[in-house]
């Protein structure tokens, strides 16, 4: 299991140099000065590009830059947004905790209502059931995140009232920063409206995390009920049937932790997809993000945030798939006997 845990690794380090690679090469089609799409200093002193010549080896051949490239990135010198003139590598660190906010809150609905309703379509013998969840997942895969975002909007920020389209929380609450995680430092906030603004900061999450949840939802919907299908026919479960086990206590016991095996596999599967749509959603309700960052930066042509942007989040969907992969293999007895069988 080490051997493939370090091919693991190995696969996970090629990744992210081709990756760096085809960013290294993009940032010389830049339609701009070396030296000013690497440190996004438009106007640079004398002592500036000396020092930029020397930490990105600009005086040497291309693979020493690269090298360089490599080096100064994944060591966080990320340069300067030329918008705000701040580092980039800290506008990244305040906008990464807003994203994974969105994901994880987004993730969590789409497990806790995906899985029940995939085994209710499973399990059920009622054929207008089973075609109503069938239906209801082909639409929501197949609806446009933009349109879905947009109508809910619509609907139940401007016509209802209900709740709030934009941003994170109101900014009349003054919430010190600790975590990141909004709903987190709302609750290790020492002000008086402490309650009131975890109220606030889980209204402003509902509309995006419902947005992005769509997609994940309707897949986990599909790939549980087809699990729980087969599943359900295999030996096991029909002996424990003949012993007279409870039918829920089988379902639980041994065949929904059998059926979240291949679950667990299509969500690494959907990261790529999941990321693009989280991107989406965050420009449509002004989340603080990444993604509306790196939007951001790509309209104003900041080339240091378009970089940074790209790079955390490739490098983030390479280590998450990575790392799913690697724990569906060790969680999945068939992964474990063909991958033990090839040595």
């Amino acid at each position: 299991m080490w051997r493939y845990f370090f091919r693991r690794v190995s696969l996970f380090l090629a990744t992210t140099l081709i990756m760096m690679a085809v960013l290294f090469y993009a940032t010389h089609l830049f339609p701009v000065n070396e030296h000013y799409a690497l440190t996004g200093i438009q106007q640079p002193t004398a002592a500036q590009i000396t020092q930029a010549n020397d930490d990105f080896n600009l005086d040497s051949n291309r693979f020493s830059q690269f090298i360089a490239y490599v080096e100064q990135r994944l060591s966080g010198n990320m340069g300067i947004s030329n918008n705000s003139q701040q580092l980039v590598f800290e506008e990244l660190k305040t906008v990464l905790p807003a994203s994974f906010e969105l994901s994880l809150f987004s993730g969590f609905i789409a497990l806790i209502f995906g899985v029940p309703i995939g085994v209710t379509a499973a399990l059920s013998k009622n054929k207008l059931i089973q075609r109503s969840i069938l239906g209801l997942t082909l639409t929501g895969y197949s609806i446009p995140v933009f349109w879905l975002g947009l109508t809910l909007s619509l609907w139940f920020g401007v016509n209802l009232g209900w709740l709030p389209i934009s941003g994170q929380i109101n900014l009349l609450y003054q919430i010190e920063t600790v975590s990141g995680f909004m709903l987190i430092d709302t609750l290790l906030s020492d002000s008086i409206y402490s309650q009131q603004a975890f109220v606030d900061a889980l209204m402003h999450l509902i509309l995006p995390a419902i947005t992005l949840a769509v997609l994940p939802f309707t897949l986990i919907v599909r790939i549980t009920r087809q699990a729980m299908l087969q599943v359900m026919n295999q030996t096991y479960i029909r002996a424990a049937e003949a012993r007279g086990l409870h039918t829920l206590k089988i379902i639980i016991r041994h065949a929904l932790p059998n059926a979240m095996i291949p679950v667990l596999k299509s969500i690494g599967i959907m990261l790529g997809s999941f990321a693009s749509y989280g991107i989406v959603v965050e420009v449509i309700f002004s989340w603080p993000g990444v993604g509306s960052w790196l939007v951001s930066g790509i309209y104003q042509r900041d080339y240091t945030v378009i970089q940074a942007g790209i790079l955390s989040v490739s490098l983030l969907i390479i280590f998450l798939s990575i790392l799913i992969e690697f724990i569906h293999t060790a969680i999945n007895p068939m992964s474990k006997k063909e991958l033990y069988a090839t040595y």
